[in-house]
């Protein structure tokens, strides 16, 4: 496994032309692909990604091109999750969250405080709940390439109170993904939640459209959020993960060898991603107090217990099902 260190990972490619991540055109390639991403292509996704696909060109000696298209080149995150539904974008990066406005049970991974750590984080996805998950996506005209990545837990930050409590969201106007069980969680403990695509966030946090975002500190710093906003909360409301999509119709078509390749190579580059991760959350808080922002501490038990005193678990429960509720309650215990 290749170690990227922090200077690699978000200032050596930080250095490079936004084109020098995008893999060159291989003059005898058989197959052109996409892949695409909405992560800055300083994010670890990217580096690795792109690792992924040079090496799935060595491997095939040049037959398959992979190109890489990070920061929401082609379009939204919801513009993108529509274009590998139909093939027009052979392979996608995309959050959990995001991808539960298509396969609803994708985002049971974001249910409010279900994990508590890596560990149980690793022990779900790696295992029955996220096999359930893969089975689920197969069902439609995409697929699940590799293992999931990580995004990372998310937490809050405001560019007009500090959030320290429950009570300290009541009304506070945050941005969220287009994802359900986001704008529930939120609605849930009182705070106002904006639906906001992401190639939208920094502007609507500038205008003051949202007084704050929610989302994990390799997001914050890549997309330099610490610019306009001022305290971030460290609330690890929910954990989410990245799923590299695949058309299915599409990868079909591929030789049996080449899929294999693929799913290999992305896989591996998955594992490494989710190393470089955990490397960064511990050098981000840092990283991030030094560019202005205030971390506040809280009490996630002051959370949970406002969750748990409103309908938010047993409405989810109802919308998931018994069985994959069952598999998420093995490893997080009872909910609510």
């Amino acid at each position: 496994m290749t170690t990227l260190t922090r200077r690699a990972l978000l200032a050596q490619s930080a250095a490079l032309p936004l084109f020098s991540i995008i893999s060159h055109r291989a003059d005898a390639a058989e197959f052109e692909l996409k892949y695409a991403t909405g992560q800055d292509p300083t994010h670890p996704v990217n580096l690795r990604a792109k690792e992924a696909l040079d090496r799935i060109r060595e491997a095939t000696s040049g037959r398959v091109n992979i190109k890489l298209f990070p920061a929401n080149q082609l379009g939204s995150d919801t513009d993108l999750l529509s274009q590998v539904r139909n093939g027009s974008v052979e392979f996608f990066n995309l959050s959990s969250l995001i991808l539960a406005t298509f396969v609803p049970i994708s985002g049971i991974t974001s249910v409010g405080f279900a994990f508590k750590n890596y560990d149980d984080v690793w022990k779900a996805m790696d295992g029955d709940l996220g096999a359930y998950i893969r089975a689920e996506i197969a069902k439609t005209p995409i697929f699940t390439v590799s293992k999931i990545w990580d995004n990372g837990f998310r937490h809050i930050t405001s560019s007009t109170r500090e959030i320290k409590t429950s009570a300290d969201l009541k009304g506070f106007k945050v941005r969220v993904p287009p994802a359900p069980p986001l704008t529930s969680l939120f609605t849930a403990l009182e705070a106002a939640p904006s639906p906001i695509n992401f190639n939208e966030l920094y502007t609507a946090l500038q205008t003051k459209v949202v007084e704050g975002q929610e989302n994990p500190l390799a997001i914050i710093s890549t997309a330099r959020l610490y610019e306009v906003q001022k305290t971030c909360s460290l609330t690890g409301h929910v954990w989410d993960g990245y799923w590299v999509l695949g058309n299915k119709r599409a990868f079909q078509k591929l030789p049996v060898e080449v899929q294999q390749i693929i799913t290999r190579e992305i896989d591996r580059s998955g594992t490494d991603e989710r190393a470089d991760i955990a490397r960064l959350t511990g050098s981000l808080k840092a990283d991030l107090q030094a560019k202005g922002i205030n971390f506040v501490d809280v009490e996630q038990e002051d959370f949970r217990k406002k969750l748990a005193g409103t309908s938010f678990y047993s409405e989810w429960k109802t919308k998931y099902g018994t069985v994959p509720w069952d598999l998420l309650e093995k490893v997080s215990g009872k909910l609510g």
